[in-house]
């Protein structure tokens, strides 16, 4: 099997602001495994918010070398052996991952949906981000966004009602809100209030990561639900924040692929837990991978290739918001002419 990797930079159409700062590029790595003339394609879009960057996994692959494999190994058995090698870099992992099940299912001629049991059909729809931003930004960018019926908007600014005021001057639409740990218990208790009487699904991370038990206080109080996405990384965090969150955000970037992606889906059904699947600013191979798990879960945020302006990739489509995955072996995805 040969493992090679390149560097690509995704060009955003509008400066992308959250609580933690704003970007207006994001580098990714794109991974590649190449076995009897058939390649695998997988992504990395590292975040520094988890201590990692292109930069450094481009070093670490330099670094290794994978070993032959069978066609006839399972696809566990390929996992097994690849994702030790990311380091413990989670977007690593994640390319790995994606490249592996792009890869397994192209030499096997079958779709990545049939090894998770997920029906395309059933796909869920997904919010569109409005990052903070001024107010003629913000209305711009909710006209752009004319096709997507549910919106999902950056707060953990020192104006957040003007945001949401400002929303709702030119959409009723319903919205989803992440604060991106950007407030405190007091503050999270008068915005949720706020917040519920404005046509808002739920909020998403409105604490600090680090602080669970304020969390767990704001959640008895308010009248929204509360999803985690920082306080959520992987299955192994699930059983310990299920009493301070409903749902969970899982996002491939985070966990390390479909795999634990899939791992996390099931135990938070076990725990009667809401599911979204979240993204970072990634090209359609990583959001069509994670839109391949959407059949099975209850929210979707995937468009952080449709903030991009240069995404090279084909893959997954949104038709009036509704997710339509692509047909075709692996994870359906094709460069673009």
């Amino acid at each position: 099997m040969i493992l090679h990797y390149s560097t690509y930079r995704l060009e955003l159409k509008h400066r992308f602001t959250i609580a933690r700062g704003y970007e207006d590029a994001v580098d990714v790595v794109l991974v590649y495994f190449t076995k009897d003339g058939v390649t695998g394609v997988g992504e990395a879009a590292p975040s520094g918010r988890y201590n990692e960057d292109a930069l450094t996994i481009v070093k670490h692959l330099n670094s290794i070398s994978f070993n032959e494999v069978s066609s006839k190994d399972s696809l566990d058995y390929w996992l097994d052996a690849a994702l030790p090698k990311a380091n413990g870099m989670r977007s690593l992992e994640t390319a790995f991952d994606l490249a592996l099940h792009d890869l397994y299912g192209k030499l096997n001629n079958t779709a990545t949906t049939n090894h998770f049991d997920s029906d395309p059909q059933k796909a869920c729809m997904t919010s569109f981000t409005i990052g903070i931003d001024d107010r003629e930004k913000i209305k711009e960018k909710v006209l752009e966004a004319e096709e997507y019926p549910l919106l999902k908007v950056k707060l953990g600014s020192d104006h957040d009602k003007e945001i949401i005021n400002t929303l709702r001057d030119v959409t009723d639409k319903l919205i989803r809100v992440d604060a991106n740990e950007g407030w405190d218990l007091e503050e999270g208790k008068r915005m949720c209030d706020w917040l519920a009487e404005r046509n808002v699904e739920f909020v998403e991370q409105p604490l600090p990561a680090d602080n669970l038990d304020d969390t767990a206080k704001l959640r008895e109080h308010s009248p929204l639900e509360l999803v985690a996405d920082e306080n959520c990384i992987d299955s192994e965090d699930i059983p310990s924040i299920s009493d301070a969150f409903d749902g969970i955000n899982i996002k491939l970037m985070k966990c390390g692929g479909l795999r634990e992606a899939f791992k996390m889906i099931q135990m938070a059904r076990e725990r009667q837990m809401k599911i979204m699947l979240g993204c970072m600013i990634e090209t359609s191979v990583a959001i069509t991978a994670a839109a391949i798990l959407s059949p099975l879960v209850d929210y979707a945020d995937l468009d952080g290739n449709i903030l991009a302006s240069n995404d090279p990739f084909d893959g997954v489509k949104v038709k009036d918001g509704m997710l339509v995955l692509p047909e075709g072996p692996g994870l359906g995805v094709t460069l673009k002419e």
